[in-house]
């Protein structure tokens, strides 16, 4: 114990008293990483606080489809060139079919047509307030809410016409029956082959010739 306390005694003497080193804290990092936001909007001027969506550019080349919701549904189709076609599609399930087999059709159906067409701008499809059963009532909404989830899922818009303003629109009359309408598109130069199609292509003509209901 004294040898020890000898050898500390000549330590210090040699190199001072003994003192406490603390080890230097690292500076602090400056390369901090910044996010850059990129906005996908163009706001207006600030004191009206508008915001101006821009549009797609693949927009204008992009066909439009019109439809007549139903077991037996009727299309029309302007593609991106001007062409209308036309037609009916049947949903109509087997005694095998599950009650879901008509609207995965429907959504088979829309993902072909979409893809013949090249893209899909738009879908406009009548919308129906009275139905004759609650049956119809029934087969109406699930095409409705298939359609509708189809388009938000791609980002299509969509658009349900009133029934009257159709008919107003093509034939005059807000209350017009089916054969005032048929006799209205093939007096446009069309020839559906029932009033399913006739429909449809009532929808179309409508859209186009108001811009979705802006003019």
């Amino acid at each position: 114990m004294g040898m020890l306390r000898q050898l500390v005694c000549l330590q210090a003497a040699a190199t001072g008293p003994p003192r406490l080193v603390f080890a230097q804290e690292p500076a602090p990092r400056t390369n901090i990483l910044e996010t850059i936001m990129i906005p996908t909007i163009e706001t207006g001027p600030a004191a009206a606080g508008a915001i101006a969506f821009r549009p797609h550019p693949a927009h204008g080349l992009r066909a439009i489809l019109s439809l007549d919701l139903g077991t037996t549904t009727g299309w029309a189709l302007r593609s991106h060139d001007g062409l209308i076609t036309s037609g009916t599609v049947s949903f109509r399930s087997s005694r095998y079919d599950g009650g879901g087999m008509r609207y995965l059709r429907l959504r088979s159906w829309l993902d072909q047509i979409a893809a013949n067409a090249g893209g899909l701008a738009a879908i406009y499809f009548e919308e129906v307030r009275r139905h004759i059963g609650t049956d119809a009532a029934h087969l109406h909404g699930g095409f409705l809410a298939t359609l509708t989830a189809w388009c938000e899922q791609r980002t299509i818009a969509y658009q349900g016409v009133p029934v009257g303003t159709i008919k107003r629109h093509v034939a005059a009359r807000g209350n017009a029956d089916k054969a005032a309408v048929m006799a209205a598109i093939r007096a446009r130069g069309f020839s559906p082959a029932d009033d399913n199609e006739a429909d449809a292509i009532a929808i179309l003509l409508w859209a186009i010739e108001t811009d979705g209901g802006v003019r």
